[in-house]
């Protein structure tokens, strides 16, 4: 891909994101200097905090951008919207072993949202785009789960899993859009905001 010049920057620390960048066949560096503090507040709809993460993320990196410079952000999120009665719900990053096993718990039997917000960034200009993709689980037995969060210690991951791993192979009946954004990086919607911003 020729980037007419440019210098891309990934400013984010997961090896799936980078993994998926790489295979557009570009040219870039990491870097994760940032001074953003994630938060926010109840008052803001749960689909709408991807992008408010991303574009934080974005802004808080720790210098000027130069002029030959495209800044890339993301933030994905697993979000079970509202069910039978039950209020919807950002399933963020569990805190330990426990609580990898209430979220899986949560997504079984269950469809749920997978939201990945972007933010590609210059000197002077800024673009934002959010992908989703619906998935659903099959009901998982206790076995199943506690198996997968003992192997695969999925504490690192929104939702406590991840698509390519296990728990993907024999617990995903069906997906309806991106599978890369499920991953954790929407990469065909990212090569088509990459060049409009070249």
């Amino acid at each position: 891909m020729d980037l007419h010049g440019k210098h891309i920057i990934l400013g984010s620390s997961s090896p799936r994101r980078r993994e998926l960048l790489k295979g557009l066949d570009i040219d870039f560096e990491v870097d994760t200097g940032n001074n953003f503090q994630e938060h926010f507040g109840p008052e803001v709809p749960y689909d709408e905090v991807p992008r408010l993460m991303s574009e934080g993320k974005s802004r808080g990196f720790h210098r000027p951008l130069l002029d030959n410079e495209i800044l890339i952000t993301a933030d994905t999120m697993v979000i079970l919207p509202p069910q039978d009665g039950r209020p919807g719900e950002i399933l963020g990053k569990p805190d330990g072993r426990e609580g990898a096993i209430r979220m899986l718990q949560d997504l079984s039997g269950r469809r749920h949202h997978v939201t990945t917000a972007v933010t590609l960034r210059d000197a002077h200009r800024q673009e934002t785009f959010t992908c989703t993709t619906e998935v659903w689980f099959k009901a998982l037995t206790a076995d199943e789960i506690t198996y997968y969060v003992d192997t695969y210690k999925p504490f690192d991951k929104a939702g406590a899993y991840a698509i390519q791993e296990w728990i993907g192979h024999v617990g995903i009946t069906r997906i309806e859009g991106s599978y890369f954004n499920v991953v954790g990086f929407p990469v065909q919607r990212v090569y088509d905001a990459l060049l409009r911003f070249l």
